[in-house]
């Protein structure tokens, strides 16, 4: 068990006034058995300190956010020199040029966007968008990935995938969730049956095009591919999630990792660098429906906020081909060294690893077959475990190693991360992992 009580405390505390005592469900360390989350105090570069004063190796970065690690000098510099001058005007400023070109220089399939505050408020104005420019309702999206907490997204798929749709959650009516179509990822087959079944009435396609909260599941060969063809010629929109892999993956993003043009792009974590900052974007003609231009509204007092747009040109600025080459080869030290230590201990793990975004996958073998490759979310629920996980998650943690605290999300890995910090968390696993054998 972690050492230390100060966390125990401060979650009692939260609980009389925080809704489960956590801002967001996955940090309350449900989802690996844990009674009570890591409450954290400060981070520096690739470690992250708890209340208690425990100093942890940090692979959860902020979900992926802080891609030069935590604390990074030239972000803190320029965000410090941004708070002297306000926290918030709710006007426009220079600042949000700069911003938007270096993103649209990286990414030109972006040739207008919008900045906004949050993932979730990204994918939903691109789906009004879609709508209103295809002048249709429907929306495909696919079963494991998540696009914020939007209603249209809170579905999943009923009967044969097509046949209807059920809200995910309580709260989402049913006549919301009828709008919102579920396909099976890298499986085009599903794709091509719903659009046939809605002939004329899907306005957009969305996916993430590297699935980020199933674990890490990269596209087929001819996946991303053929979600292009299939909409071109359905003249319906695709829409690239690329809240995790903007900037993630490659400078370009998924878009220029599998050369890619999707219509309309979301964007987060990685442009704000660990602030509130996303966009959305893409052709001018669609992004011209966007208010005050066209017909579609959407507004918000945060967007482009001063502090986050300075966090974010920083943070960009720091991203050099180097960067991501360092990124790259980290990551690869990382995953062979998982693999091979749970080889050496017999347990059963798989990674799926595209750049520096890593999923940890456990096969769950009951009949001594050999696990599967990852390709969708019913490979997920049927040959993963999350009971292995968790135990993997806090034998780790006690040895100070910060994983994602839920089975299927993303392992990530920053440019703070070092050499040291990559070999003290292999030896960590092979602690883990012969513990875990007994």
């Amino acid at each position: 068990m972690r050492t230390g009580t100060r966390s125990k405390k401060l979650f009692q505390r939260a609980q009389r006034y925080l809704v489960g005592g956590v801002n967001s469900p996955v940090r309350s360390f449900r989802g690996v058995g844990k009674d009570y989350p890591m409450f954290i105090s400060r981070a520096k570069g690739s470690k992250i300190y708890d209340v208690d004063g425990n100093q942890y190796v940090d692979y959860v970065c902020s979900w992926g956010a802080s891609i030069l690690g935590s604390a990074y000098p030239a972000v803190v510099k320029r965000v410090k020199a941004a708070t002297a001058r306000g926290l918030s005007y709710g006007a426009a400023t220079a600042q949000e040029c700069d911003l938007a070109e270096r993103i649209q220089k990286s990414m030109p399939s972006l040739e207008l966007l919008r900045l906004v505050s949050s993932g979730t408020e990204a994918t939903m104005s691109a789906v009004r968008v879609a709508r209103a420019y295809t002048r249709k309702n429907k929306i495909i999206k696919f079963d494991g990935c998540y696009h914020g907490h939007a209603d249209t997204f809170l579905v999943r798929g009923g009967s044969g995938l097509a046949t209807f749709s059920l809200a995910d959650s309580a709260g989402v009516p049913n006549s919301t969730a009828s709008e919102t179509l579920v396909a099976k990822f890298n499986d085009l087959g599903s794709v091509s049956g719903l659009l046939s079944k809605n002939k004329d009435q899907i306005a957009a396609v969305i996916v993430e095009p590297v699935a980020g909260n199933m674990g890490v599941v990269p596209p087929e060969s001819d996946f991303l591919s053929g979600l292009r063809r299939f909409c071109d010629e359905s003249e319906v929109l695709l829409i690239f999630d690329e809240v995790i892999t903007g900037f993630r993956v490659a400078r370009g993003g998924a878009q220029e990792l599998y050369n890619l043009k999707p219509d309309l792009t979301c964007l987060g974590k990685v442009i704000g660098g660990g602030m509130n900052m996303a966009a959305y974007g893409g052709r001018k003609d669609i992004m011209e429906f966007v208010s005050p231009l066209g017909p579609v509204y959407q507004a918000g007092t945060l967007a482009g906020n001063p502090l986050a747009v300075a966090s974010g040109i920083a943070t960009l600025d720091a991203l050099t081909k180097n960067a991501y080459s360092k990124l790259e080869n980290r990551s690869k030290e990382l995953e062979e060294g998982l693999v091979g230590t749970a080889n050496e201990a017999g347990i059963n793990l798989v990674t799926q690893r595209v750049g520096s975004m890593i999923g940890i996958f456990f096969f769950n073998s009951k009949d001594g077959r050999e696990m599967p490759k990852i390709r969708s979310y019913d490979d997920v629920k049927d040959f993963c475990s999350k009971e292995q996980y968790a135990k993997f998650f806090g034998e780790m943690l006690d040895q100070r190693i910060y994983l994602a605290p839920s089975a299927f999300e993303t392992t990530f890995v920053s440019l703070a991360h070092s050499e040291s910090d990559v070999s003290k968390t292999i030896r960590a696993a092979e602690k883990t992992f012969q513990q875990m054998k007994k």
